[in-house]
């Protein structure tokens, strides 16, 4: 089964061959602001792993260690998906925020109805506020033209 295979110049000269699978977004040269873009994913997923092993050094309780382990996988997943693709993906860095958004609410959420300790409020609001802030930076960093 043969591919389909292009090739494409970008502007700066160098000829690329593509199959089927990558856009054109994909080829277009690396700038600074997808650069900034691929760090902040890189720093949201770092995020992501402190809070996914965060409940071993805060002794959370079992439903809080269940929301922070699945959280901060997905975090972990969605920022290196972000460094993965190049320019960053509108949709996973949106994503990225509303899960800080959720990590800095869940305390409030689980208290309602399990007891949850005060560790967990304040790493949680830290890494929640960071994976936000991170997730905003590489979301002013994307590419925001088309390529041509």
């Amino acid at each position: 089964m043969a591919a389909n295979v292009t090739q494409q110049t970008i502007p700066n000269g160098t000829a690329h061959t593509a199959g089927g699978l990558h856009s054109r977004e994909y080829l277009a040269p690396v700038t600074a602001r997808s650069m900034s873009a691929q760090v902040a994913a890189m720093l949201a997923a770092l995020s992501g792993v402190w809070v996914a092993i965060s409940p071993w050094f805060l002794s959370l309780g079992p439903r809080e260690t269940a929301s922070d382990l699945i959280v901060g996988l997905v975090v972990v997943a969605l920022g290196l998906f972000g460094v993965a693709g190049g320019r960053g993906f509108l949709g996973m860095q949106a994503g990225s925020a509303l899960l800080g958004v959720w990590l800095i609410i869940s305390p409030f959420i689980l208290a309602a109805t399990f007891a949850v300790r005060a560790p967990m409020y304040w790493s949680n609001g830290f890494a929640g506020a960071t994976v936000i802030l991170f997730a905003l930076f590489a979301l002013a960093g994307m590419r925001r033209t088309p390529v041509r």
